[in-house]
């Protein structure tokens, strides 16, 4: 059996992100055919278990996410670079470390999500360290994949690189049918509601997707995310709780609560404008909602151009306000049959599978 490593992640069993999302159904069902190795972060998994599904753990002393994934993704890669057949890199920053490894050729599998260092977050150095990292990532890199056409298209355009094509998977997102105690908890599901979930930082459009509902809106709008994690979060909190119309719900990690108020909300709102295919996003689809999305190329293709789209605040708004019952009744049910055909986990694992094969 091919040795596997898979690094660039806080690791597996997953909590919330996309990469660990991704990794966590790679190795539910690729575990029998590879040798793999998950590599985790041993600050945000302290049990350190030793084994999971079929895959060996290791871990590294480093947090997985801000400034030290750099020196956590490093690490990863000297760490396998001799005792792999193939390691699968996700995300772009740790690539800076990418020449000096080339020599062990036939072996680096490159995803680096979206475009990073776009993101309103990074200031200054921070994104061109960033678009350093990806750039040296891509060409050093043996197998490139791209999980969105807009990616593969900047692959293309932007290094002259040809890229696979593999998105993501979304049918682990289930229905909840309400009961007694969750009504209880969550009042607002008697009644219709816009909702989303979404990590608090700027390039999702938080601010204009709160701006968007006030007193005049004809259903209110629920917003789960990781408020307390940044500066940014913490003061948008305070500017927008207590508003009319808006409900703030911190990180949600149970998956039957996080499911129970996705899956029976009127509408789905969803303001990412930077990265490749949402993961939030086509668990959304698979769920069959009624999906209106930040007008950005990305976003057009994962939906397959069937969603509604916004660009400001009075656009969502207005499109709200006006949306009849039958119109979301028809981008439900696209959003699932698209869904089913592009965005089912173990087809994108055997899509994985031939790139390691390679």
């Amino acid at each position: 059996m091919k040795k596997v490593a898979i690094i660039g992640t806080n690791g597996i069993p997953s909590k919330y992100g996309g990469f660990e999302t991704l990794v966590e159904y790679l190795v539910k069902y690729l575990s029998s055919e590879y040798e793999l190795t998950v590599f985790c972060s041993s600050i945000t998994n302290p049990n350190k278990i030793a084994e999971y599904n079929g895959c060996k753990l290791e871990y590294i002393p480093l947090r997985a996410n801000g400034w030290q994934s750099i020196f956590y993704d490093i690490v990863s890669v000297f760490k396998s670079s001799r005792n792999y057949d193939k390691i699968l890199i996700l995300g772009a920053s740790g690539s800076i470390i990418m020449p000096l490894v080339s020599r062990y050729r036939k072996k680096y599998i490159f995803n680096f999500g979206g475009l990073d260092w776009d993101r309103s977050k990074w200031n200054y150095f921070t994104r061109k360290f960033l678009k350093l990292s990806e750039s040296l990532g891509i060409k050093y890199a043996d197998y490139l994949i791209s999980d969105n056409i807009g990616i593969q298209e900047y692959i293309q355009s932007e290094y002259n690189r040809d890229s696979t094509l593999i998105t993501y998977g979304g049918d682990q997102a289930f229905g909840v049918t309400p009961e007694k105690k969750d009504f209880e908890k969550y009042p607002f599901l008697k009644d219709s509601y816009a909702f989303s979930v979404a990590r608090i930082q700027p390039d999702n459009n938080i601010d204009l997707l709160l701006e968007s509902f006030d007193e005049k809106s004809p259903i209110p709008f629920v917003l789960v995310g990781n408020w307390k994690s940044c500066k940014y979060g913490i003061e948008t909190k305070l500017k927008y709780e207590g508003r009319p119309n808006v409900i703030l719900l911190d990180a949600i990690y149970d998956s039957r609560e996080l499911n129970l108020l996705r899956s029976n909300c009127k509408i789905y709102l969803h303001g990412h404008s930077a990265g490749g295919t949402n993961p939030a996003l086509v668990e959304a689809m698979n769920l069959g909602l009624p999906i209106f999305a930040y007008n950005c190329i990305f976003n057009r293709y994962t939906t397959s151009n069937a969603a509604e789209y916004f660009s400001s605040s009075d656009e969502l708004s207005i499109k709200v306000q006006t949306v009849s019952d039958p119109v979301l009744s028809d981008i439900g049910s696209k959003m699932y049959s698209i869904a089913k055909e592009l965005y089912q986990w173990e087809t994108i694992a055997n899509k994985y599978s031939e790139v390691i094969d390679k």
